[in-house]
């Protein structure tokens, strides 16, 4: 007669603490910025996706992370003169190591760069545990290709007066209009709502 050996029952997997951000373009008055909440397991590759999301941008640049004077993107051996860790399966916390504020660069020409801010850690949630949560925000993003924080003041100018020499330019670039102050944080909210990590 053989014994039955009891089986271990799995240890049930540890529901991620959360962590609030706040991000803020440099160089830009009045301060662009927006506050989301984030599963501190997230991966910096997903990471990279949620803030291009916060900012409407479309991806189309190289970006990389800025933690503690190490770089963390996609590497590319062709245009990488300093080494540079992949953001592929690095967890947000692994790569913070305690830090409580780091940047994100996108789109080398223009040169986005995004500070941000570990404001707090929060207990996590196993229904946050995959999910992205945008509390607040301000001011529109600049658009893809406008130019950096310089390109931007010049574009917001130019929107704004009809008389200036680039209006109708921009205008035809961009669209007819655009409204600096405008930030819809239902429309990120939603969108975020569709978003797994």
């Amino acid at each position: 007669m053989s014994h039955l050996v009891p089986l271990k029952k799995p240890k049930p997997r540890k529901i991620p603490d959360l962590l609030q951000l706040r991000i803020e373009l440099a160089w830009i008055k009045p301060k662009i910025w927006r506050r989301i909440v984030v599963p501190e397991s997230i991966t910096l590759g997903n990471l990279h996706h949620v803030l291009q999301m916060a900012f409407n941008w479309g991806g189309y640049h190289l970006h990389e992370f800025d933690i503690d004077g190490e770089r963390f993107g996609i590497p590319d051996p062709e245009f990488d003169w300093e080494p540079i860790r992949s953001e592929k399966r690095i967890q947000l916390k692994t790569a913070l190591g305690g830090i409580g504020a780091f940047k994100y660069i996108y789109d080398f020409g223009d040169h986005w760069e995004h500070r941000i801010k570990v404001e707090k850690k929060l207990l996590g949630d196993p229904e946050l545990s995959h999910r992205v949560l945008c509390l607040a925000g301000a001011n529109a993003a600049p658009p893809e290709d406008v130019g950096g924080a310089p390109g931007y003041e010049e574009f917001v100018a130019a929107m704004a007066d009809p008389n200036h020499p680039e209006h109708q330019h921009m205008c035809e670039w961009h669209g007819d209009s655009f409204d600096p102050a405008h930030f819809d944080m239902i429309e990120l909210s939603l969108a975020y709502h569709d978003l797994k990590i």
